[in-house]
């Protein structure tokens, strides 16, 4: 039955991903009728997968989050606190599956960047601020001074970098916390925020994924910066972008069934040896968490394998097909609006997205609906997808948007409830999963690449078409924060006018009572 309700609630979350079908029938149609079966095996896939996934997440990473995060109460040294902290970081992410679809693409337009390093890079970038998380957690930091830190120092590393390297480090923030790695890294968070926070409110148990996304954007940064030296201070030219593709679903299959068990594997091997010496809850119980996973296993393979098999050549096609020589002049600045549809579309259907807002509802008692939640978000992911896309066609640096856009949301802190603050940061990390990584990636970079054949201008194909998930890393912050806005003047109204109505009601009570009226 719980199954059922979640197919129905994926379902319906997941209907606007029909747009992209319906792009491809009207506006940009495609040459292979097979094609359109392909966009339907995708979307099925993605219903199906969210929904086994989501149903194994709450028998099993959930509460083995929870637990092992709870355990840290036995320990009272801080460097034992922070050494898990980075472990954990490092090994939930270093197969997250859309890490491994960012490398790839990076990879195969410039061979320089080798894969594997490029996963283990930003990997290392995740591990190292998960435990800058947790140590502001233990000494009660606040996190407008860490956020406000980290990105500072994050703006001085880029003066230094190249510029081929700018946007895919922001990208690569974006991809790191994906659809496995979030979960339990909020699950571990919530659960060590419950232990150790000295405020003891629900203010500490979110900000530990938007400081953990700062992480691969300074170690791909330092990335590009060290490959550049070790080619004697220049990059080799880019390639051109081709995704197409006659691999068959079942080939596609098989080639995620290894990358998805990777990305499984490394939380089964933290919780055995603390259920063994720490946790020590009822076997049945923890034999019931692990057949958890396989649901999870099976959920992300069905996902992963259906974006990959029926997505990603139609995010490349929509991005070409708006170039075509037989469109009238400037038909391509219809795809602002396109990409503003769909980049909303797809956001309400990312696995850790629904992850993110179903949390919020549990931590603020129902306050805050899911929904409210996922709506700003895919607002805010429709003005990231508009803003690349524009970024794109008008060649423009895109640090000429990150810069104002950051410096807003910073500012932003000043004017927002502490607990909002982390909310949004840790929505910026969210937001750029598998199904963002698998469309919208190949259809910025298809745009890029008609751009950089079409018009006139020296960008490249790395520099100017990545950038889609650093927008939609930035966003969310500005739509979070101005939703907590909102949230606390409300918030504050009603408990004046509550104020209000009881001071009348207990002088309206005395004066009766003076009066024998009642």
């Amino acid at each position: 039955m719980k199954l059922l309700n979640t197919l129905k609630d994926t379902f319906i979350s997941s209907l606007p991903l029909l747009l992209i079908i319906i792009v491809c029938l009207l506006i940009a149609p495609l040459e292979n009728i097979n094609d359109y079966g392909k966009l339907t095996i995708g979307y099925a896939s993605v219903v199906i997968g969210q929904s086994l996934f989501l149903v194994g997440l709450e028998s099993s990473i959930l509460p083995i989050g929870h637990l092992i995060g709870g355990a840290f109460a036995k320990y009272k040294k801080t460097i034992v606190i922070i050494l898990f902290g980075f472990v954990f970081g490092l090994l939930a992410t270093v197969a997250e599956p859309a890490i491994s679809v960012l490398s790839k693409q990076a990879n195969l337009i410039l061979p320089a960047i080798n894969m594997t390093l490029f996963i283990w890079v930003t990997s290392t970038g995740i591990g190292i601020c998960v435990a800058l998380a947790l140590y502001r957690i233990l000494k009660d930091i606040n996190i407008k001074y860490m956020f406000g830190g980290l990105y500072i120092l994050v703006f001085i590393i880029v003066l230094f970098a190249p510029k081929e390297f700018v946007a895919l480090a922001f990208d690569a923030s974006g991809a790191t916390t994906g659809d496995v790695s979030v979960p339990f890294i909020l699950a571990l968070g919530m659960g060590i925020s419950i232990t150790f926070s000295k405020n003891k409110t629900n203010d500490d148990s979110f900000g530990i994924i938007g400081i953990a996304s700062v992480g691969p954007i300074i170690f791909v940064l330092l990335y590009g910066i060290i490959l550049k030296i070790a080619n004697n201070g220049s990059l080799p030219p880019a390639n051109d972008y081709d995704l197409s593709s006659n691999s068959t679903l079942l080939a596609t299959i098989v080639v995620n069934l290894k990358d998805v068990l990777l990305a499984i594997l490394p939380i089964i091997l933290i919780s055995i040896p603390f259920q063994i010496f720490m946790l020590k809850i009822p076997k049945k119980e923890f034999l019931k968490m692990i057949i958890g996973v396989i649901p999870v296993y099976f959920g992300l393979l069905i996902f992963l394998s259906g974006i990959d098999y029926g997505f990603g050549f139609a995010g490349q096609h929509i991005g070409q097909a708006f170039f075509d020589q037989n469109r009238p002049n400037g038909f391509y600045w219809l795809l602002l609006i396109v990409g503003f549809v769909l980049g909303a579309s797809i956001t309400l259907s990312e696995p850790a997205v629904t992850v993110l807002a179903n949390q919020i509802e549990e931590l603020t008692n129902g306050h805050i609906k899911n929904k409210t939640i996922k709506i700003t978000l895919a607002i805010g992911i429709g003005f990231a997808s508009l803003l690349s896309i524009l970024k794109i066609i008008t060649q423009i640096n895109i640090l000429y948007f990150l810069i104002p856009l950051y410096l807003l949301s910073l500012v932003m802190m000043i004017f927002t409830p502490k607990m909002f603050v982390g909310l949004a940061f840790d929505s910026g990390g969210v937001t750029g999963g598998a199904l963002t990584s698998a469309f919208l990636t190949p259809l910025t970079l298809g745009i890029a690449q008609m751009v950089c054949k079409n018009m006139a201008g020296d960008e490249s194909i790395l520099t100017n078409g990545f950038g889609i998930i650093a927008f939609i890393s930035v966003t969310p912050l500005i739509a979070i924060q101005l939703l907590g806005i909102v949230y606390d003047r409300a918030n504050k109204s009603s408990k004046a006018l509550g104020l209000l109505i009881k001071s009348e009601l207990e002088e309206f009570l005395q004066n009766a009572h003076t009066r024998e009226d009642l």
